[in-house]
């Protein structure tokens, strides 16, 4: 690993160190040639202007010895050219066999009155020649240099640069190492510190001095597993108390994923099922039971609470078992063993329905031996209030124990319902003719509305006319000064919702949610007076639900009460 990051690094450093040495050395050499070309071109000048100068001054040499002389002390080759660009005198050859110059530009510009100054390779000698030329009096003079001394002049230059170059590429390679090395050691303490990290251990650190950009990344890697760790130390104490309430619940907990694998279990779980459920093992290898499955299913695959009763996870007892989906996935489900629950329950139907069997035959003598009392006539009037009393709370001893009866049988599932398909308005029509009678007695009107506007329901047509009976006969006793009560009808979900509405003096809020309840009631004595039992919301809620319909109340004071139930639609039948 530091390998790769050492060879990376010396290979960016070696290549912007060699970029770098090269482009230094370009730089100074073409410095260093531009400021010579110009010393040289400055000389030049000023040896032609002598030049110039002595071609006007001197009349005592010649033209060709003055020309020899200049261009020999000036180390460049002079020539004297008249206004037409022939050649009057030249230092290194005949002039006579010179061609015309008076095509140069350096003579151009000279002929016109001003400085020239050219540079081009000589025909004659074939090498660069840098040219300056001036005008005097009847034409001009040139000196020609060669460039060739400038080329001798930069060589040693060119070597010095070169190996001063070399010497600080050497150096900087140096530098370069040593520099690759320290921040190669530095990022692999920082990889070795991120794989401890990944591979689980939070306690890893990583201490920097540093405050370059390397040390800034180390202290927030460290600072970061910092957090990390005491997170996932708060994650674990919170799991492990978790963990405690869980095992220590009665009750069965089991966490499945959306594969269907298990996940957790608490110890009541494990004592509960044969096979202890395993980490990661299909929840079926240890559960065979299909309505605990089912339940587990649809909470994960519809994201819905889900309860379901079993019966067959252990044999002989009875489970309630709610699935409720879990955040990112799977669901987690809870078993609550209802046997002893079930079984007390039974022997309190028992109970109950053993005791009103047995007083329905001695209630039965008390009431026909009075009514055989009170049609005799020795009887006096005094003796008759008495009668008369022993005979109406018999007579209400007679209608609680046949209610018992009946709320114990529905209970149990004794009682077996005919179901059929039956349309909702012949169920209302029933209703309105059996008690169109009584709610007159009453003072009040039975009105049936929106009796065709529901569908077909599955229902036992005796057990809806009962619960007709026990609503109807509700409205009539406590609302019966609204003058009406109206039966009807709608389409619902699954099939038809019925209700009953009266317009009486209405149910206060904090009644309604035990209006169902077994022998409860809203006005006790009043109650007492019209000989209720307090059974009659119980049965029609036991009776709605055996047809797995549901049941409700509505009501606010001084404007009235409305009951509704559910009943469903035959299977093929739309609601």
């Amino acid at each position: 690993m530091r390998s790769r990051i050492f060879f990376k690094l010396m290979f960016v450093f070696l290549l912007v160190i060699g970029a770098s040495a090269i482009a230094l050395q370009w730089t100074v050499h073409a410095v260093w040639e531009r400021t010579l070309r110009e010393q040289i071109e400055r000389n030049l000048r000023q040896k032609t202007l002598m030049l110039a100068y002595r071609v006007e001054a001197d009349r005592q040499h010649s033209l060709g010895d003055i020309v020899a002389q200049e261009g020999q002390a000036a180390g460049a080759r002079a020539t004297v050219v008249d206004p037409t660009g022939k050649v009057l005198a030249d230092s290194e050859a005949d002039p006579s066999v010179i061609e015309n110059h008076s095509q140069r530009p350096e003579i151009i510009a000279a002929l016109s009155g001003k400085v020239g100054v050219s540079e081009r390779s000589s025909q004659s000698f074939g090498v660069p020649f840098l040219y300056v030329a001036v005008p005097v009096s009847g034409g001009a003079v040139r000196l020609a240099y060669p460039l060739t001394e400038m080329e001798t002049t930069d060589r040693p230059l060119a070597v010095a640069l070169f190996w001063g170059s070399l010497a600080t590429f050497v150096f900087a390679v140096i530098v370069a190492a040593a520099a690759s090395q320290y921040l190669g050691r530095r990022l692999e303490r920082i990889v070795n510190f991120a794989e401890r990290v990944a591979g689980g251990d939070l306690t890893a650190r990583i201490a920097s001095t540093s405050t370059d950009e390397i040390g800034q990344v180390a202290a927030a890697l460290d600072k970061t597993t910092r957090g990390v760790e005491e997170g996932y130390a708060r994650v674990q104490t919170s799991q492990r108390e978790l963990e405690t309430l869980l095992n220590s619940m009665q009750d069965a907990v089991i966490a499945v994923d959306v594969d269907g694998r298990v996940q957790w279990a608490n110890r009541g779980m494990n004592r509960l099922v044969p096979r202890t459920p395993r980490l990661n093992a299909p929840l079926i290898d240890s559960v065979r039971d299909p309505d605990f499955l089912d339940a587990i299913r649809k909470a994960a695959r519809d994201q819905v609470v889900t309860s379901a009763r079993s019966n067959t996870i252990v044999v002989g007892r009875i489970f309630d078992v709610t699935a409720a989906p879990m955040a990112g996935g799977g669901a987690v489900a809870v078993l609550r063993d209802l046997t002893e629950t079930e079984r007390m329950e039974k022997s309190r139907r028992d109970f109950i329905a053993n005791v009103s069997h047995e007083l329905r035959t001695p209630l039965t003598s008390i009431q026909g031996y009075t009514e055989t009392l009170l049609d005799g006539a020795l009887v006096d009037n005094h003796v008759r209030d008495f009668l008369e009393i022993i005979r109406k709370n018999a007579a209400r001893m007679s209608r609680l124990t046949e209610d018992l009866l009946t709320l114990a049988r529905v209970e149990s599932g004794e009682h077996r319902f005919d179901m059929q398909r039956v349309s909702a308005e012949e169920l209302l029509q029933d209703a309105l003719e059996s008690f169109r009678e009584v709610a007159r007695s009453y003072g009040a009107e039975l009105v049936v509305e929106n009796a065709a506007g529901a569908s077909n329901v599955n229902a036992d047509r005796e057990a809806i006319h009962q619960i007709f009976s026990n609503l109807i006969e509700n409205a009539l006793k406590y609302a019966a000064s609204g003058k009406k009560v109206i039966l009807g009808a709608r389409s619902a979900e699954r099939g038809a919702e019925f209700y009953v509405r009266d317009f009486g003096p209405g149910i206060s809020s904090e009644h309604l949610p035990r209006l169902f309840e077994r022998f409860y009631r809203v006005d006790k004595a009043r109650s007492r007076e019209s000989g209720g039992t307090g059974l009659g919301l119980a049965i029609a809620k036991h009776i709605v639900l055996a047809h797995g319909g549901t049941i409700r109340a509505e009501s606010e004071l001084n404007h009235g009460s409305s009951f509704f139930f559910t009943l469903t639609a035959p299977e093929g039948d739309s609601a």
